[in-house]
């Protein structure tokens, strides 16, 4: 009984960490670091230095060559992990 009150007060902690933010800025525009950044080097007359040597042809395509190359780390990590879980339980 003890650990549901714990996890349910864990999930209202974890959605009101979600929801302040959107209630306290509803109108605001969340996005990430890169483009903050490339915002601020593009207001200071900032010019790259070299192209790409490819372009994804959309921004799906990037994100989803994000997510695999995210969920391939993941898999990585996680993969290690249970290595040393598995020789910790053998011994």
């Amino acid at each position: 009984m003890q650990t549901k009150i714990k996890y349910a007060i864990l999930i209202v902690i974890m959605l009101a960490l979600f929801i302040t933010p959107l209630i306290m800025h509803p109108s605001a525009e969340f996005g990430g670091a890169d483009s903050a950044a490339e915002e601020a080097l593009s207001e200071q007359g900032y010019e790259p230095w070299f192209t790409p040597i490819w372009e994804p042809p959309s921004g799906e395509i990037e994100s989803l060559l994000f997510a695999v190359q995210a969920a391939i780390g993941a898999i990585i990590i996680g993969y290690f992990i249970g290595y040393e879980k598995g020789k910790r339980v053998k011994e």
